[in-house]
C-alpha cells in the first residue's frame, strides 16, 4: 500500500504536549510523553502547523477543588456534563508549558483553551459550550487548508473533540494514532473512536504517510 503524501493544503495540529500530561504532571496521560520524539518529527513534513495549549485560570470551573468533590467525578454544568479534573494547565505555571523535548519551531500558531473561567475547552476548535468559537477554523481556512490531522494529548478528550470540531467545520480530518495516548476514563478511548468513526474520521500511524 502506497503511503500518503503530505499537501501544502494540509496541517498538523498538535495537541496539548505539556508537562501536567506527561510524566509526573498534574493529570498525566499514560506513556504520555512518548509521542514527543514522533511529533517532532511529524511536524517536520507539514508546512502548516499549529500547537494547542491547555491555558486555566486559578480556580477553573472544570477543576475538582473549585467543586469541593474528587477528581474525576461528573457533574452537570450550565452547558453540559463535565468530568472534574484535578488542577492542572493553571496559565503561566510549569504544568502548562510545553513538555521541554517538544522541538517544532515551524509552528506558526499556538490556540489557548481553556482561558475562560466559567466553560472548559477540549477542542482547539469550539469551546465546551459548543458555541464559543477560539478563531482556529478561519485562520486555516485563510490558509487554504483543506485536510488536518491531528496528534497529541488525549486522544479521547482534547485530540477527539479537536477531530470532531475540525469535522464540523467543513475539513477531512485524520487522527495519527501512534502519535496520541489516552487517558481511557470509563470507556472513553472506545466512544471517542466510534464517535469520531461515524464523524467520517479517519484514522493511520505515522508509517502511512510519506514524511521526506
Amino acid at each position: 500500500m502506497s503511503k500518503q503524501a503530505v499537501g501544502a493544503d494540509d496541517a498538523l495540529i498538535i495537541v496539548d504536549v505539556q508537562n501536567d500530561f506527561c510524566a509526573g504532571g498534574a493529570l498525566a496521560v499514560p506513556d504520555g510523553e512518548a509521542v514527543v520524539p514522533l511529533i517532532n518529527d511529524l511536524a517536520k513534513a507539514f508546512s502548516i502547523v499549529v500547537l494547542t495549549q491547555d491555558w486555566h485560570t486559578p480556580g477553573h470551573i472544570s477543576f475538582a477543588s473549585t467543586h469541593h468533590r474528587q477528581a474525576f467525578e461528573t457533574i452537570e454544568l450550565a452547558y453540559g456534563n463535565q468530568v472534574l479534573w484535578p488542577d492542572h494547565c493553571v496559565m503561566d505555571s510549569h504544568g502548562a508549558a510545553f513538555h521541554a523535548g517538544l522541538s517544532v519551531p515551524n509552528a506558526q500558531m499556538i490556540v489557548r483553551k481553556g482561558f475562560h473561567p466559567d466553560v472548559d475547552s477540549y477542542s482547539a476548535f469550539v469551546e465546551a459550550d459548543h458555541r464559543t468559537p477560539t478563531g482556529l477554523a478561519g485562520y486555516l481556512q485563510e490558509r487554504g487548508v483543506r485536510r488536518v490531522f491531528a496528534c497529541g494529548l488525549a486522544t479521547d478528550f482534547c485530540v477527539g473533540w479537536t477531530a470532531l470540531d475540525a469535522r464540523k467545520a467543513g475539513f477531512d480530518v485524520t487522527v495519527i494514532e501512534d502519535a496520541c495516548r489516552a487517558i481511557d476514563l470509563d470507556g472513553s478511548l472506545d466512544k471517542a473512536w466510534a464517535d469520531m468513526t461515524a464523524a467520517g474520521v479517519s484514522r493511520l500511524t505515522s508509517n502511512d504517510l510519506r514524511l521526506s
